[in-house]
């Protein structure tokens, strides 16, 4: 199935992530383990919870082979002895590639469940965010969704194409496509422009 490949490339792409995560914050090899679990199914887990569904992990092993072959690759790449330039980088683009891939699979058990515009949206932000805002809470950093550019925005776009494309009958492999790598160019360069959404700031006010 077409989900199937973006459900995959999600999972690589967050537990990269989130290995990156725990190279950055000097984690030891459990606690870099839990970041990356946590960044690859975390949304996935809450996406289910709110729909009374049993997370798809705790009766299918292949996320959790997917995972394990992806933090064993990035060690062997040795990408904990990179330098940080490069590993922000490699953060940025694996993140990414996470945010768009999942934003696609959660609208997707949304239009599966026939949930309206505004249900679809949602399942699609939760899973894509979900496990990176519990990595970034459980390291004390400030979730991406909350402060950094069209993070969570981009997967409000994505999933609102998904169900335009859904409702005119127009979801194929080539459009789901168009929308992933759509969606990700959009990211790429929301982050390299450093575009960002108006910040609401406390003016001060003359005595």
């Amino acid at each position: 199935m077409q989900m199937d490949w973006f459900a995959v490339a999600g999972t690589v792409a967050f537990t990269f992530s989130g290995y990156l995560v725990g190279v950055r914050k000097h984690l030891d090899v459990l606690g870099v383990v839990i970041v990356s679990l946590l960044s690859a199914i975390g949304g996935g887990i809450i996406r289910d919870a709110l729909v009374s569904r049993m997370p798809l992990v705790f009766h299918d092993t292949e996320p959790l082979i997917v995972i394990t072959a992806t933090l064993i690759v990035a060690w062997a790449m040795r990408l904990h002895q990179r330098e940080s330039g490069l590993i922000t980088r490699l953060f940025i683009v694996a993140d990414s590639i996470g945010l768009v891939a999942f934003s696609l699979t959660g609208a997707m058990v949304g239009l599966s469940l026939g949930l309206n515009a505004f249900g679809v949206v949602m399942l699609s932000f939760v899973t894509a965010v979900g496990g990176g805002m519990v990595r970034d809470m459980l390291i004390n950093e400030i979730p991406f969704i909350l402060n950094q550019d069209f993070y969570g925005t981009v997967a409000i776009l994505v999933a609102g194409g998904l169900y335009l494309l859904d409702h005119f009958g127009a979801v194929t492999a080539l459009s789901l496509q168009a929308l992933f790598w759509g969606g990700l160019a959009i990211r790429l360069l929301a982050h390299w422009k450093e575009l960002a959404l108006p910040k609401i700031v406390k003016t001060a006010h003359p005595e």
